[in-house]
């Protein structure tokens, strides 16, 4: 990586030129003038992106919801991972889903809805390309054209988008104004810049922060509600992410005999995955879990620096996401030797019975209503009376299946299913009467993984069981005459998963 230059150090230096101390950049007029001159400054082209002819519906939704009120959406900020390198930038989920905009995106701009007498005027207020004769041009390394590349002018942000766009150098006044005769409503802790200028403007008016707090936490709410059917585009988008990570599978099933020679095995793995996820989409869409013998046993294992040794299960939960940032979701468990031992198979049929349960009764939304707390019974239900017959329950099935048992749960603490979209714990802030207790609808992406874990330290288990996890995740979308499994591409029976890592040609 290249470093900043400067002359001299400042003591209100901004963050990105923390280099000062260390750097040699030029600081003459001939090099200032010099550099400002000669670049063709012809305007970016620009053209609608995909999404924007689904973002419009979006927005309207979010009008309706919140008449007479403004609203502020913001993207977030860049964040530092180490002195002067930030992160790779990734907006606010509910920015992109109103905005359409893709991968790295416009740090720090805001979506604003200006209350009108038809609803609201939306603007994008973002920080448009500067001049080559600027300082930020040449010199400033967290924005600048000369560093990280060019930015869209606002005429073009404007095309793309399909929404009104301004400088962001105005939008503290625009969020603030007359705060104390109109009510604002913000995504609060997408930028802490923003939240600061609300909150500023709230005290200074003395506005009621409970009642403020309240009504933040209820956009936020509906926002990720709206989110619960997809829409066309974003079925597409997600359909792409899961065909990137068949890919990475593929890739990491061939990495597995270089995998069992490292001692990082794990790493192996997950860096195989992520060479497709990062080549062929926008990167992954979540810390990739490359989980080998007992390490598949811990749910979110993503230290991945174990050995892979013959004879393991290597559990990889992993996702893709797309450059429209939706992420898909799938685990598979894999005997990295080419066969399940006899004591592998049967945990892993029983996970398998628990999917194909819970695909099931999914399915049936069709002919009855579904809650979608129950694709989840109908796992545990299968979880439950397999654990009797492994005869590791100390009650029956029956009894650890009501509400004052749930022994079973020791095995599987997790929960079958969650919704899948721009995040890959989607629409989390939504009304439990909205998510668990809601009934099955066409549009809704939801994954499907019942899973068990029998750690090598578990005592109460048959030595033989120890040490083995098994989990077996898909990712569904509701239809209007059952489900479909967007991930039926991927190997998922034990003679499926046993060819594909060794190689064989797989009966479908």
């Amino acid at each position: 990586m290249t470093e900043q230059n400067s002359e001299t150090p400042d003591s209100t230096q901004d963050l990105a030129d923390r280099v000062n101390n260390r750097s040699h950049r030029p600081n003459s007029t001939a090099f200032r003038d010099f550099v400002a001159s000669g670049w063709d400054r012809t305007p970016l082209n620009a053209e609608a992106l995909a999404a924007a002819g689904f973002t419009p519906a979006r927005r309207a939704a979010v009008s309706a919801a919140f008449p007479g009120e403004r609203l502020v959406v913001p993207a977030g900020g860049l964040k530092v991972r180490s002195n002067d390198t930030d992160y790779r930038f990734r907006a606010h989920s509910a920015f992109v889903h109103l905005t359409g905009l893709e991968a790295d995106s416009e740090p720090d701009a805001v979506l604003v809805f200006e209350p009108d007498d038809d609803g609201h005027d939306v603007t994008l207020y973002f920080r448009p390309r500067a001049g080559a004769d600027t300082e930020e041009f040449f010199s400033d390394s967290r924005y600048g054209e000369y560093w990280v590349g060019p930015r869209a002018d606002l005429e073009a942000m404007s095309t793309m988008t399909g929404i009104a766009t301004e400088n962001s150098g105005t939008v503290d006044d625009a969020i603030t104004k007359d705060l104390g005769a109109i009510s604002v409503r913000l995504v609060r802790q997408a930028d802490t810049r923003i939240d600061g200028v609300i909150d500023l403007a709230r005290s200074q008016v003395q506005a009621d922060l409970e009642t403020s707090e309240a009504g933040d936490a209820e956009l936020a709410q509906m926002l990720s509600e709206l989110r619960l059917i997809k829409d066309d585009h974003e079925i597409a988008q997600l359909r792409e992410a899961v065909s990137i990570t068949r890919a990475g599978f593929d890739n990491v099933v061939a990495s597995l005999p270089k995998a069992l020679g490292h001692r990082r095995g794990e790493r192996v793995v997950e860096t195989a995955f992520e060479t497709a996820a990062r080549s062929d989409g926008n990167g992954v869409g979540y810390d990739t879990i490359a989980a080998s013998g007992n390490n598949a046993c811990t749910l979110h294992w993503i230290r991945n620096d174990g050995r892979i040794r013959e004879g393991d299960l290597i559990l990889v939960d992993a996702g893709a996401e797309a450059d429209s940032l939706y992420t898909a979701d799938i685990t598979r468990t894999l005997p990295v030797s080419g066969t399940f031992t006899e004591v592998q198979a049967k945990i892993y049929d029983a996970v398998l019975e628990a999917s194909d349960a819970a695909f099931a009764v999914a399915a049936e939304h069709s002919e009855r209503p579904v809650k979608f707390r129950e694709v989840h019974e109908a796992a545990m239900e299968v979880i439950a009376k397999r654990l009797e017959e492994f005869g590791v329950l100390p009650v029956s099935a029956s009894e650890s299946l009501s509400p004052e048992g749930q022994q079973h749960r020791r095995w599987m603490v997790h929960g079958t299913s969650h919704h899948l979209g721009l995040d890959v714990h989607d629409c989390a802030q939504a009304r439990a009467e909205m998510y668990l207790d809601a009934t099955i609808e066409p549009g809704m992406v939801f994954t499907i993984e019942p899973g068990l874990y029998f750690k090598s330290d578990d005592l109460l288990l048959p030595e033989e069981f120890r040490g083995n996890g098994v989990r077996i995740e898909d990712d569904v979308l509701v239809t209007a005459d059952g489900v479909e499994n967007l991930s039926a591409d991927f190997p998922r029976t034990r003679a499926e998963i046993e060819a594909w890592v060794q190689g064989r040609p797989q009966d479908r």
